[in-house]
């Protein structure tokens, strides 16, 4: 893992944004989600909520399974982080969960979504609400597939519907309806 270590706005949201790992920008840039995934991302909440990228970053607090850039595969692409490297940032999103005690989770991507529903099939999970127990605490997840320009799943059928179906949940959660922004 490289550092420096990338973290977002220090909100005081009950919504939960969690990511995969920050990729070799977001470092330089000193935000999550600061690049080309995030162009995707924010457009799709504007989409869904009307907010801009400010109001986003306002509204909802945006953590990481992992806080480092871990560097790039041989063949090309951003390196998923390992197990070993996901335990040793655990405790970061362990203490945030506690400290926000978050109504609504939203899990971006495989790696995130498997750290609150474990490995399965994007199609059976994109689109759905899960009530899930994370940490003794009870809170709604609304999964997301990745934003990467490098995967084609949400532009493409089926999951251009399952996305549109998961905006909707996010757009009439009561922790977004509710959200106003930070101070």
């Amino acid at each position: 893992m490289h550092r420096p270590v990338v973290v977002g706005r220090p909100v005081p949201s009950r919504v939960l944004l969690v990511g995969q790992a920050p990729g070799d920008k977001e470092p330089k840039l000193g935000r999550p989600f600061a690049w080309t995934a995030g162009k995707t991302l924010f457009k799709w909440f504007a989409g869904a909520t009307g907010w801009t990228e400010d109001e986003v970053r306002d509204r909802i607090y945006f953590a990481a399974v992992c806080r480092c850039f871990p560097g790039k595969r041989p063949e090309g692409g951003d390196r998923v982080p390992a197990p070993e490297e996901i335990a040793n940032c655990a405790v970061w999103l362990e203490r945030e969960f506690a400290l926000l005690r978050p109504e609504l989770v939203l899990p971006v991507g495989k790696l995130a979504i498997s750290q609150f529903l474990g490995e399965r099939p994007l199609t059976a999970t994109i689109g759905q609400t899960f009530r899930i127990e994370y940490h003794g605490q009870a809170v709604d997840c609304i999964p997301l597939p990745h934003p990467s320009g490098a995967s084609p799943w949400h532009r493409m059928e089926p999951g251009l519907t399952l996305l549109r179906q998961a905006l909707a949940r996010v757009a009439g959660h009561p922790a977004i309806r509710n959200s106003v922004p930070s101070a």
